[in-house]
């Protein structure tokens, strides 16, 4: 197997193909990951997502510093895994913010059910609960792996 370095590029790339992720985040003092939806911004570099008030929000409010590792897997011997570092920040219901949560709607709207599975677990979806948020794009990697042609070739003799 080959492991290949991507381009910041190619990173941006697979984020603009994909809309699902794993969000790390500092969790009391623990490294913490769950799945997320999410969407790629390319004319602002931000990541727009979308939950509902609880943990995960908490949390991420008392600490900015997050991460977003995105993965296109093919199958063991051929993947690509780009890990985003950067900062969340809320985007609030304030008029000086209007034009930013017009753009993450915007995007959101491209995908089918966006509200899941931020919004699944609540009888109501009070507007009031729901919290759009950005992460900043401070740092992105990526690596891709490919099976080696003379790898899988077995001297015969």
């Amino acid at each position: 197997m080959v492991i290949h370095e991507l381009s910041r590029a190619e990173c941006l790339g697979v984020l603009e193909r994909n809309s699902l992720g794993r969000l790390g985040y500092a969790r009391f003092d623990q490294p913490y990951i769950v799945p997320i939806h999410f969407s790629y911004d390319p004319e602002r570099n931000l990541i727009y997502g979308f939950s509902m008030l609880g943990d995960k929000v908490e949390c991420m409010r008392r600490n900015p510093k997050v991460c977003l590792e995105v993965d296109e897997i093919a199958d063991k011997d051929h993947w690509t895994s780009v890990l985003v570092v950067g900062r969340y920040r809320e985007v609030h219901r304030d008029p000086r913010e209007a034009e930013a949560r017009r753009r993450a709607e915007a995007l959101f709207q491209q995908r089918a059910e966006w509200w899941l599975p931020g919004a699944a677990k609540l009888d109501s979806k009070e507007p009031e609960h729901a919290v759009i948020y950005r992460v900043s794009l401070d740092r992105v990697t990526g690596r891709r792996a490919a099976r080696d042609r003379m790898s899988g070739l077995h001297a015969i003799g």
